[in-house]
C-alpha cells in the first residue's frame, strides 16, 4: 500500500502570514548548526567567538542567496526571466538545497579569504 502524504504545508497563521514547515525546517537548520559549531569552535579554539558570529551571517546570507538563485536558475529560470521581480517574491517559495550549498561554501570562502583564514580550516 503505498504512502501518499496530505501534510498541509502550512503549520499555522495568523491573518494573511503564515509559518510553513519549510521555513521552520529551515531556522531549525540553522539554530542546530550555530550552536553545534559554537560548541566545536569552544573546543577547537579556531576561531574567536565574535569572528564564529561574523561567520555564521555570512554563511546565513549565502546559503538563503545561494538557495534562492539555485532554485531560479535549476528550476524555472526562464520564468524569472520573462518575470524579473519574481525573484523577490520569497512569500511564493523557491530555494534548491544545492543553491544553498554552494552559497554557504562560497560565502565561507569568501569571508576566508576576506579575513585571511586558511578556507580548509573553517570549513573543517
Amino acid at each position: 500500500m503505498p504512502f501518499i502524504h496530505a501534510l498541509d504545508p502550512v503549520l499555522f497563521s495568523i491573518g494573511p502570514f503564515e509559518i510553513r514547515w519549510y521555513g521552520l525546517m529551515w531556522v531549525l537548520g540553522f539554530l542546530i548548526a550555530y550552536f553545534y559549531s559554537r560548541r566545536v569552535l569552544a573546543a577547537r579554539k579556531t576561531l574567536s567567538y565574535e569572528d564564529f558570529d561574523r561567520l555564521a551571517l555570512w554563511g546565513l546570507l549565502g546559503t538563503v542567496l545561494g538557495g534562492r538563485l539555485g532554485y531560479i536558475i535549476f528550476y524555472n529560470l526562464s520564468y524569472y526571466l520573462s518575470n524579473p521581480l519574481k525573484v523577490f517574491a520569497v512569500w511564493e517559495g523557491g530555494l534548491s538545497f544545492h543553491g544553498g550549498l554552494i552559497g554557504i561554501i562560497f560565502a565561507v570562502w569568501l569571508w576566508s579569504r576576506i579575513h585571511k583564514k586558511s578556507f580548509f580550516a573553517i570549513a573543517d
